[in-house]
């Protein structure tokens, strides 16, 4: 939990949550991510409260709101700039201990020309399962947020799915981010059933947490 703690505290602002909606002003809300885009909206609950982190200058008028989810909600967009945007939700799951299975892939740099271009933008080595003819099959990329947490994203090519491929891999990719010293995080939306299987079967378990965000599109 001290890395979990650690991560969410530099990712956000602040951590854990002192009330149930917690505004925070952060400047990396004003700072390019893991992949160059700004995301001028972040925020994590733990089912006992939510801590929203924002551009510093939003946050003093957003909190004037109370605190309340539903204003906060409505009010969002307009204050970081972005009027036509909704807040979206979804699962925010992390990772301590991935279980025993097999290793699929292979760490290759997303610049590798076999890479498919949707691991491309990810910060760091990428892991990849190849098919018997070398091809990608299904691969990992770490969206590395910061020196103590690291948000997991993966695919499969339909014709390799069922096999899983995804689970061993997001297993091993777990346990090269736990060796390097940070926590693995793993989120999906409400309704993605088979995200949330590959996520149970991997070792991230559903807490109850969410994640909260804003599509800036750039």
């Amino acid at each position: 939990m001290d890395r979990l703690a650690a991560h969410l505290a530099s990712w956000l602002g602040a951590w854990p949550p002192v009330r149930p909606v917690q505004v925070v002003g952060s400047r990396r809300r004003e700072e390019p991510g893991w992949d160059g885009r700004l995301y001028p909206v972040v925020g994590v609950g733990d089912g006992r409260g939510v801590v929203l982190s924002v551009p510093p200058g939003a946050a003093e008028a957003l909190d004037a709101l109370g605190g309340h989810c539903d204003g906060l909600a409505d009010a969002l967009p307009a204050a970081v700039g972005h009027p036509d945007r909704k807040v979206g939700r979804g699962v925010f799951r992390w990772s301590l201990d991935p279980p025993p299975l097999p290793e699929a892939g292979e760490w290759v740099p997303p610049g590798d020309a076999r890479v498919p271009e949707w691991l491309r933008p990810f910060n760091g080595d990428v892991l990849v399962a190849w098919d018997e003819e070398g091809r990608y099959a299904a691969g990992v990329g770490r969206k590395r947020h910061d020196e103590h947490g690291q948000e997991l994203a993966v695919a499969t090519e339909p014709a390799h799915q069922g096999k899983g491929l995804a689970r061993r891999l997001v297993a091993q990719a777990t346990r090269r981010v736990l060796d390097g010293g940070a926590v693995a995080t793993y989120l999906h939306a409400p309704d993605n059933v088979a995200s949330a299987r590959v996520a149970d079967a991997s070792g991230f378990p559903d807490r109850g947490w969410s994640i909260y965000g804003l599509p800036t599109g750039s």
